[in-house]
């Protein structure tokens, strides 16, 4: 299979609660007139980008019935889905996020507790 635009992040899987962010340019404004100020990007300690990957969200168990062992075992762990969607534009905290170049691009791995906003573009 050969890597193309569309299909390179086919292949990421994004694990638990955490979100795969690429950082949009500083000077965009949204359609609905979003902007981060330059003082606040500069210190860094706030960033925006666009949520392009989502993990299943956060694991929880599931309760075992043991009165009826000759049930098939289905998977053990479900989970509680993440707020954030793929497509979303997310204001995010840096210091906890991390780093990745992937395929020569830059992006963030965010978990969702350091997501502070969403801008989500739906149609109404």
């Amino acid at each position: 299979m050969q890597l193309t635009a569309d299909n390179k992040l086919k292949k990421l899987i994004i694990v638990g609660d955490r979100v795969l962010i690429k950082l949009r340019k500083s000077d965009e404004r949204t359609s609905s007139g979003l902007y981060l100020p330059p003082g606040v990007q500069e210190k860094e300690k706030v960033q925006q980008g666009y949520i392009i990957k989502t993990g299943p969200g956060y694991p929880i168990p599931v309760p075992m019935e043991d009165d009826e062992p000759w049930k098939d075992r289905e998977e053990s762990i479900k989970y509680i889905p993440l707020q954030a969607k793929e497509g979303d534009l997310a204001i995010f905290l840096l210091n906890g996020s991390y780093e990745v170049m992937y395929e020569g691009e830059k992006y963030y791995i965010v978990p969702q507790h350091s997501i502070l906003m969403l801008e989500r573009e739906e149609e109404l």
